[in-house]
């Protein structure tokens, strides 16, 4: 499995884009989350739309959902064919009325059936998107009274989307077999609704072994060096695991 970063930067980062992670398998792929950003990025890695097998949403963030408008007006009206969306079911409608309905209604396309072949996923439950990428969606804290949701992927590998520090669950995933961990990271105090890399330097050596830092802030190269045993994922880097 390969994993490609179109960003690495958090929601207020100007110098990286948006955290959005591109995962191939088998000649599949399979995009996770789609924020403003993404577009320009994916473009400026020498991608196109039309690559795209699935898309996985893990919470409704304009970082992470902000470019499936361009996305799906692409893939409807240039390239004719519905991309295949995999969503909580529990976000679809919010996805599509607090997100999407203002500037993709029109007319009869009405719904977010007209532009996505929607597939929604059950939290605790794994589905596999394409052959060989099983992913299991687990309800992980955020922004308080916010569903927002990280993913256990083909059993071995955690990427959080955007969650809160919880040392016990990362534990337990490793306990379970989890061998590497994307994980997202505020480098400045206070973090109320990320993970803080003082947080993370807590963790005990044989998780920070397996952990990669992502969605981080503009000045992350002042922190380099002071991770611990955490590695920093490069944007637009390609990873093999």
């Amino acid at each position: 499995m390969n994993i490609q970063m179109i960003g690495t930067g958090s929601a207020f980062a100007k110098n990286h884009y948006n955290n959005n992670a591109l995962f191939e398998i088998n000649n599949r792929r399979v995009l996770l989350d789609c924020g403003v950003t993404m577009p320009w990025a994916f473009h400026s890695l020498g991608h196109k739309f039309e690559e795209i097998d699935a898309v996985l949403i893990s919470h409704i963030h304009a970082d992470h959902v902000g470019g499936l408008e361009e996305l799906a007006f692409q893939m409807f009206f240039k390239h004719k064919r519905k991309p295949k969306l995999f969503i909580v079911e529990q976000l679809v409608h919010l996805l599509w009325e607090h997100t999407l309905r203002g500037g993709l209604s029109q007319g009869e396309m009405n719904t977010i059936d007209h532009y996505f072949e929607v597939h929604p996923l059950q939290a605790n439950s794994e589905t596999e998107i394409v052959p060989g990428f099983k992913v299991q969606p687990i309800q992980t804290l955020h922004i308080p009274d916010k569903l927002s949701y990280s993913f256990l992927i083909n059993s071995h590998f955690f990427y959080t989307a955007d969650m809160q520090f919880n040392g016990e669950l990362l534990q337990q995933l490793v306990d379970a077999g989890v061998q590497n961990i994307f994980h997202d990271c505020q480098l400045e105090l206070p973090a109320n609704v990320h993970a803080s890399l003082e947080d993370l330097l807590t963790l005990p050596q044989e998780i920070q072994e397996k952990v990669w830092l992502m969605h981080y802030g503009d000045t992350i190269d002042d922190f380099r060096g002071k991770t611990g045993l955490m590695r920093i994922v490069e944007q637009g880097e390609v990873y093999r695991f």
